[in-house]
């Protein structure tokens, strides 16, 4: 029988608008994270001294350096505000955690694997098997909700070589593209969970500090709608701006603005997909477009 989980009790000697944020200190998505976090403005101003805990730009917002697997359980009890992790965290924690914005990075699946040479065809050909895992709880359930009894081995890394020491008949292990299963000879059976980066809070702090942490979803919400998108600017005659709106997507439509002194252009801005931006200045020149600028966005909000 699993311990009943602790709930957030309010912290008397914390300030009422400060906000606890923690993020990975390792692992696959920390990178993306920190990155992510320079982009919105909450840059960390002490990552570089080996701090647990990091200062940001705001005063009332503060950083806290966790292993991913531990922080959806530090949101649960109110000891982190907010948390950013993998959607598989929490599911392995069962932490009872609110779930603001899926975040677009670290994308995966946990998959269920066995080696080439394995004559299991499906979940089913693996009754009484063993199991390697780094996620226990997730794997027990699987196998629990498919009635199929299995050996849990729990491992804490290289997952996928088990199978050739003969640890174990079948790993669930986390994929991107597959390249690491087929390296070790490995192939798919099922697909148990698909996995990503996402913000989480705690119910309690969600409603009492709701207007500081809508601020903290607004800054990261911006930098990923902004996320492969460019800017374009271009001045059109008025005769051909007909047949630069037909070659030219954008949001919500391109913006046509009147230049001064000039009643025969008009200035076209637009937002667009930066992997079509190569294609789209050949044919906004032919359709009449000129003095073309492409801007990178930082930050995009609705």
């Amino acid at each position: 029988m699993k311990p009943e989980k602790q709930t957030r009790k309010p912290d008397k000697h914390a300030s009422p608008d400060m906000i606890r944020l923690a993020i990975p200190n390792k692992g696959r998505i920390s990178q993306p994270v920190a990155e992510l976090m320079e982009k919105s403005g909450l840059h960390l101003l002490d990552a570089g001294q080996r701090r647990l805990i990091s200062r940001t730009p705001d005063p009332h917002i503060e950083v806290l350096f966790a292993r991913p697997v531990d922080i959806p359980e530090y949101v649960a009890t109110g000891s982190a505000d907010l948390g950013i992790t993998g959607k598989d965290m929490v599911a392995e924690r069962g932490s009872q955690v609110d779930q603001l914005l899926d975040l677009g990075i670290g994308n995966a699946t946990l998959v269920l694997a066995v080696g080439e040479e394995s004559p299991a065809q499906s979940a089913n050909d693996l009754a009484g098997a063993k199991v390697a895992t780094e996620f226990p709880g997730i794997t027990r359930s699987y196998f629990k909700r498919h009635k199929i009894p299995v050996d849990i081995v729990q491992v804490g890394g290289a997952c996928e070589a088990t199978p050739y020491l003969g640890i174990a008949d079948a790993i669930v292990d986390l994929s991107s593209s597959g390249d690491t299963l087929r390296s070790n000879r490995l192939r798919i059976l099922d697909e148990v969970l698909t996995t990503s980066t996402v913000l989480i809070a705690n119910p309690v702090s969600a409603k009492e500090k709701s207007g500081k942490i809508e601020e903290v979803v607004l800054a990261l919400e911006s930098v990923i709608r902004a996320s492969g998108q460019c800017y374009l600017m271009m001045n059109v005659k008025r005769t051909a701006l007909e047949k630069v709106r037909s070659v030219l997507p954008g949001l919500s439509g391109p913006t046509v603005m009147e230049v001064a002194s000039r009643e025969d252009l008009v200035a076209v801005h637009a937002v667009v997909a930066e992997e079509r931006v190569y294609q789209l200045i050949s044919l906004l020149k032919r359709a009449g477009a000129k003095d073309i600028l492409v801007m990178s966005i930082q930050r995009m909000i609705r």
